[in-house]
């Protein structure tokens, strides 16, 4: 089968502000999943991402997938699958078997109210488990639907519309959503081994809008996205979680008529969270590349992507290697090998950005007078701090 087809797979119509990514990758690397096209037919196809050369098996059912059906690699190589029908989400196990695709049935979830999209979060650490939310009018479900003991486990109802989703630790027990209420949004953590307990975990100004976009468990570097600095713009900024520094805003993460959305973060790094490297995808008029930054860095690199690259997918190596994943006609199943150079050391972290400080009065810009904010919710007091090595 021709596998070329880049588009994305999870549907649009929730609240989540981030495009969606083509593809699916294991939290270590090993795997990656997607929906792939031969003519109008869609079908899953895993990728093997850890040997001497990428491979793709192709893992087509009876019929045709329909294009907004999401698939996610698991840590043993299987793909679970979403497939949505009258209303009632089903999840399957898929794997090759020779020449055909074995299929181990999970269950469903059932969403009977229309308004509801249930879709699956980002690969949790370790792959052996996967969950979804359903975000519903004013709450939202989350969901275990791979991993569990018999089916998918409804886990917790959380108040207000979630997006998102990041994971905070390399056990899987602390999740990051976003989730609105009352008209703002701020991003909270679920503890799933405490009931779905949820807690505060970013909130800059009482009136801004504060999303979580991804996070570094080893060095516990998080990239966030915020109007405090600029009241109805977003603005990228970045934090590390148990740190007394405030969030930073570079200028360097703010370029006119183009769009920036971080999809990777070098891991390791431990004790030197300004040195991580973090891939964007940047989107402009001519279509979407690769940028390059560290909060050591007063710029952003940015690089032509590969031809076919599945906009908005990749993972770093702990030596500083990104690799992105791309499919052409000649080659369906190819990984380009991006090497950035170190930070240079003489630079200070951000010393070109916009704070905003841990303080009880904040000053957002310099001008007009300074607004006068509540005390923030301080990132060394979020719940996961005393996990994060420091």
């Amino acid at each position: 089968m021709t596998a070329c087809a880049i588009e994305p797979t999870a549907e649009t119509g929730d609240d989540d502000p981030t495009p969606h990514a083509p593809c699916a990758i294991t939290a270590d690397g090993t795997y990656a999943a997607r929906l792939a096209r031969d003519g109008d037919s869609w079908f899953p196809e895993r990728w093997t991402l850890d040997g001497p050369e990428p491979y793709a098996v192709p893992l087509p059912s009876h019929q045709p997938e329909e294009p907004g059906t999401e698939v996610q690699p698991m840590a043993d190589g299987r793909v679970l699958i979403r497939r949505l029908s009258q209303g009632r989400h089903a999840f399957s196990l898929l794997y090759p078997t020779g020449p055909g695709t074995g299929e181990l049935p999970l269950g469903t979830v059932e969403c009977p109210d229309g308004d509801t999209v249930l879709r699956l979060l980002p690969p949790a650490p370790g792959g052996q488990r996967a969950y979804a939310a359903a975000v519903g009018r004013r709450s939202t479900a989350l969901w275990l639907v791979a991993g569990g003991a018999f089916g998918p486990e409804h886990l917790a109802e959380i108040p207000g519309r979630c997006s998102g989703g990041v994971w905070l630790d390399r056990t899987g027990r602390m999740l990051a959503l976003d989730r609105e209420t009352e008209g703002r949004t701020k991003t909270v953590v679920v503890d799933l081994e405490r009931g779905g307990e949820v807690s505060p975990l970013l909130q800059i100004t009482a009136g801004s809008d504060d999303r979580l976009l991804l996070a570094a468990p080893d060095s516990g570097l998080l990239l966030i996205s915020s109007d405090a600095p600029s009241p109805g713009e977003p603005r990228l900024g970045w934090g590390v979680l148990g740190s007394t520094l405030p969030v930073r805003f570079p200028r360097s993460l703010r370029l006119t008529g183009r769009a920036l959305t971080p999809f990777a973060v070098q891991p390791g790094q431990v004790l030197v969270p300004e040195n991580c490297a973090v891939a964007l995808r940047v989107d402009g008029p001519f279509g979407s590349w690769v940028g390059v930054w560290r909060p050591a860095d007063r710029r952003l690199r940015e690089f032509a992507a590969p031809r076919g690259w599945l906009a908005g997918s990749g993972l770093w190596t702990e030596d500083g290697v990104l690799r992105l994943p791309y499919a052409t006609e000649a080659e369906p199943c190819g990984v380009a090998r991006v090497a950035v150079p170190a930070a240079r050391a003489e630079q200070r972290p951000d010393d070109t950005a916009e704070g905003v400080p841990d303080t009880g009065a904040e000053a957002l810009e310099p001008e007009p007078p300074e607004p006068v904010a509540p005390r923030p919710v301080p990132l060394q007091q979020a719940p996961l701090a005393r996990l994060v090595t420091k």
